[in-house]
């Protein structure tokens, strides 16, 4: 299996190579040279193996450059029940993803039981194990440099602390992240993980990320990798979830489903939409936004126009405040026939703080191909979602899934099952949890008092110098 990038540049990669990369060298992002399909009797074998098994032969048809036994030992050290002990009061300790039904045809996919209680620690724990693994064959090191709204930087920093050979170097948008969250990236003193509060919304920090590793003579030097889902390997393993989901809400392969997913990035609905096209049975990929409507608008128009931070909206669903998707060039790769040229042409736009509008091209009608819809939500709407689903079924949801279950049930069809990909334990933001019920929300007691411990932390303005700089007086 090779790997290309969106906009066309260089030769292909073996995965291996992407893993410790990231970007592309010419600023787009990896995709497999094609899509691997998956046959009516793999499916039927994979229906009932354990998340473990089933993730080794979804990862064995995109990686060929890891020894099958080998990668059979990192996904099964991955995803062990320990890993994934956090499930709520009456789950099945041993279900890495449980499927919870709350109304018939109506279902929440819990991927928060990990270690950071988010839907990132499924990529992330697979991908430390991954970065260790490929470094130590190669006798290399690497300083992953990336960018948080929430929660992708306390799952990457769980993931990789005191692994071999790797320091991380997080941004995150200063004061904008909940306690929580900030408590449980900042209050780690590992001496491999750097926290770096930048002054600015996190699409700023992205920036910082995109342009440190656009500078290719600073990267080669200091060996800069990535793991924000700009990395292949993050949405690949997230492909993984939307088949157990798929096997768990169904009772053959006949049927079909739609998932709903709260989104910033665009990648975790990307791995949906791969999942697709590899033959999953999905009916459709419900898109959910919150104030942020971007993706909504784009979905809803075929008009791409991010926003300036000046016009981010600071929202209670703080990991979706993002304006400028970074995965959402690999889906446009795929709707414009993976045609890079035009990719480039879109994104040259994009990058000079334009947008780009498809209508009166051939895309637009393709769009229909992909079984994309899309809704909104708000701060009222979220509370008076999470309030609904605790009087109804005695469940606290967190802020993103609440605003994916607002756009679920909207979009829900007659027969068709709609599994809400739940992305965090409603602890990590208590605020709106108080402010919704009344009540404070539940919490692991691994992380009682979690708030109060030592905080480590740079603060800086947005500056991608800066960044260099601090880099490079932490690896000498």
């Amino acid at each position: 299996m090779k790997y290309i990038s969106t906009r066309g540049g260089g030769v292909p990669q073996d995965f291996s190579d992407i893993l410790l990369g990231g970007l592309a060298s010419d600023g787009g992002l990896y995709l497999p040279e094609t899509y691997p399909q998956v046959s009516a009797a793999e499916l039927a074998e994979w229906r009932t193996l354990p998340y473990a098994g089933l993730a080794l032969r979804i990862l064995e048809k995109f990686i060929d450059d890891i020894p099958s036994d080998t990668l059979k030992v990192l996904v099964e050290r991955a995803y062990t029940a320990d890993a994934f002990r956090h499930a709520r009061p009456g789950r099945n300790a041993n279900d890495i993803t449980p499927l919870t039904t709350l109304e018939p045809g109506l279902y929440l996919l819990e991927l928060s039981n990990g270690p950071t209680l988010a839907f990132k620690d499924m990529a992330m724990q697979l991908l430390g194990n991954l970065f260790e693994h490929v470094l130590s064959v190669r006798g290399e090191t690497i300083n992953i440099l990336g960018a948080t709204s929430g929660d992708t930087g306390s799952a990457a920093e769980y993931a990789m602390r005191g692994k071999h050979g790797v320091r991380v170097f997080m941004l995150s948008p200063h004061g904008l992240m909940s306690a929580f969250q900030r408590a449980q990236m900042y209050s780690l003193q590992e001496p491999n993980i750097f926290n770096i509060a930048i002054e600015a919304m996190f699409d700023d920090c992205q920036d910082i990320v995109k342009a440190v590793s656009n500078d290719a003579a600073f990267k080669a030097k200091y060996k800069i990798g990535a793991v924000n889902s700009i990395n292949w390997a993050r949405v690949l393993a997230q492909i993984v979830y939307y088949f157990k989901g798929y096997f768990a809400a169904t009772r053959s392969n006949d049927e079909q489903v739609s998932f709903a997913v709260p989104s910033g990035n665009f990648g975790n609905i990307c791995a949906g939409h791969i999942a697709r096209m590899m033959g999953l049975p999905i009916h459709r990929l419900v898109l959910a936004t919150n104030e942020n409507d971007v993706l909504d608008e784009f979905f809803r128009t075929g008009v791409y126009r991010p926003r300036g931070a000046s016009d981010t909206w600071v929202t209670s669903s703080p990991s979706m405040d993002i304006s400028k998707a970074s995965n959402f060039e690999r889906f446009v790769f795929d709707l414009v026939g993976r045609d890079p040229a035009v990719v480039r042409e879109l994104w040259s736009k994009v990058d000079a703080g334009g947008s780009f509008d498809l209508n009166g091209t051939p895309y637009l009608a393709r769009l229909a191909d992909f079984r994309f819809v899309s809704g909104k939500s708000t701060h009222a709407d979220r509370l008076a979602t999470i309030r609904a689903v605790w009087q109804q079924h005695q469940l606290m949801v967190d802020t993103h899934t609440a605003d994916a279950l607002k756009v679920a049930r909207e979009q829900r069809e007659a027969g068709v099952p709609m599994i809400v990909l739940e992305t965090a334990q409603p602890v990590k933001f208590a605020e709106t949890i108080r402010e919704a019920l009344g009540c404070d929300p539940l919490r692991p007691a691994d992380f009682d008092g979690i708030e109060k411990l030592p905080q480590r932390v740079a603060v800086m303005k947005a500056d991608a110098q800066a960044v260099k700089d601090f880099i490079v007086r932490h690896c000498t």
